[in-house]
């Protein structure tokens, strides 16, 4: 006779850390932690921030606010991928995702980590990050010409 069990403290918690990772959490917890050690001790870049963090600076640079989001449901694994997101206005974002070319939204992605180790991000709530006042003060000197080659192939905003 088939017996069944009841769900164990172990099942329940493979269950949640798959859906966690089904959000995209680890990595979401690990550029959090980034922004946080920044904050007590940021770093001068080493080296000039690369263009897609430049992009993401230049792009953010009205509101500042910025998200990492991920499209679970999309149908296409490149679809799917984790990207940064920008809040351009109050009905606008910009996804800084390419399913057509994924390199693409790999390196905005980390451009990201790059402003956040920086200490050009922090973190907020969940998805959400914002410029610090130093993300801003750097935005404000980086120029459309410096980085169109990025933003000639960037999808065209979405209405929130």
């Amino acid at each position: 006779m088939n017996e069944q069990r009841l769900p164990s403290s172990e099942d329940r918690y493979h269950f949640a850390a798959w859906e966690e990772l089904g959000a995209g959490a680890p990595t979401v917890i690990a550029l959090a932690a980034l922004c946080s050690q920044a904050l007590v001790a940021p770093a001068a870049p080493e080296t000039p921030l690369s263009l897609p963090a430049r992009t993401i600076l230049y792009l953010a640079r009205q509101r500042g606010v910025l998200e990492i989001r991920g499209k679970y449901d999309a149908f296409s694994a490149t679809a799917r991928l984790l990207s940064v997101s920008v809040v351009l206005d109050d009905e606008q974002s910009l996804a800084l995702l390419t399913p057509e070319d994924p390199e693409l939204t790999v390196r905005f992605l980390d451009g990201f980590r790059e402003l956040c180790l920086s200490g050009l991000v922090m973190h907020h709530l969940f998805r959400e990050f914002s410029l610090t006042t130093r993300g801003f003060e750097y935005a404000r000197r980086v120029t459309r010409e410096e980085v169109q080659p990025l933003l000639d192939r960037l999808p065209a905003p979405l209405e929130s």
